[in-house]
């Protein structure tokens, strides 16, 4: 059961942690990494849906920022809670931390989740919607990250944001789960060599960002440019070179927590996905 706490410090959430970490010795707690989230509230339902597909796939101390700049008085609510899953043999605990950033501590979201980070263990940062790039947040956020993960499915406006997100590919490594979902559909572009050399023409249905990002890839691999035709979709169902239908690979389809949690096991740069973001 979660453990409410109203106008709290930092300090009082490491006790809680403590505490539920020596409550019972029996519990076997193995964190794996901290998984902070930026989750402004119209993703709150979004992100609680991600982290129930999870379960005990890649046990970690998840940190759910909440920020609340227009709420007064400045202050820090939280709740601490534990998530026990029963494996063959053992049961498993990871602990989850919500944590809502009132008013001015919304500016200062370092201070708080730096000492709640476990030592010597990696830390990966997703950030709900389109990231506020050269804001004091996001800059503190991705100076205490290893990883920043992304969708820039969930962003207005594409592909503009890509060039603030490029800016950032030599301070932080980058996931872009838009990216990965274009996977299968790589691959069965990647089967049309090599007469896709001289084609003219991306015909893709499906969300814009996916669309996008499949035209830079092309672009950046060919390094020529495709005329893109682009057909709104809510996810991605079609695409066409030159009229011929591509096949996509099977089984690639990944729902959205099986996609995070594949990335939480992803540590170095991908330099494909870098130069299919700056070939826009």
């Amino acid at each position: 059961m979660a453990s409410p706490l109203r106008d709290t410090s930092v300090a009082e959430i490491e006790r809680r942690l403590d505490d539920l970490r020596n409550r019972d010795g029996t519990l076997q707690r193995t964190s794996v990494l901290t998984h902070m989230a930026w989750v402004p509230s119209e993703w709150e339902r979004a992100a609680d849906r991600v982290l129930e597909g999870m379960g005990p796939r890649v046990p970690s101390r998840t940190i759910l920022l909440h920020p609340e700049p227009n709420v007064r008085p400045d202050r820090i609510d939280a709740t601490v809670a534990q998530e026990c899953y029963a494996t063959p043999g053992h049961e498993v605990c990871a602990e989850l931390v919500r944590i809502w950033l009132r008013g001015s501590t919304a500016r200062a979201p370092a201070s708080v989740v730096v000492p709640l980070q476990i030592a010597d263990l990696p830390v990966f940062l997703r950030w709900r919607g389109r990231p506020a790039f050269g804001s004091q947040q996001y800059e503190q956020l991705i100076g205490a990250t290893d990883r920043l993960i992304v969708d820039s499915v969930e962003w207005p406006r594409v592909p503009d944001a890509y060039v603030r997100l490029a800016d950032s590919f030599d301070r932080v490594v980058v996931s872009d789960l838009a990216w990965a979902r274009t996977l299968a559909w790589r691959a069965g572009l990647a089967e049309l060599w090599p007469r896709i050399r001289r084609a003219a023409r991306l015909r893709v249905v499906g969300p814009r960002a996916e669309a996008l990002l499949l035209r830079g890839w092309l672009r950046s691999r060919l390094r020529r440019d495709l005329r893109l035709v682009h057909e709104p979709g809510r996810r991605l169902s079609r695409v066409e070179v030159d009229g011929e239908r591509v096949a996509r690979m099977r089984g690639l389809v990944l729902s959205a927590s099986d996609l995070l949690s594949a990335e939480f096991e992803t540590f170095t740069r991908d330099r494909v996905y870098e130069a299919a973001v700056r070939a826009l």
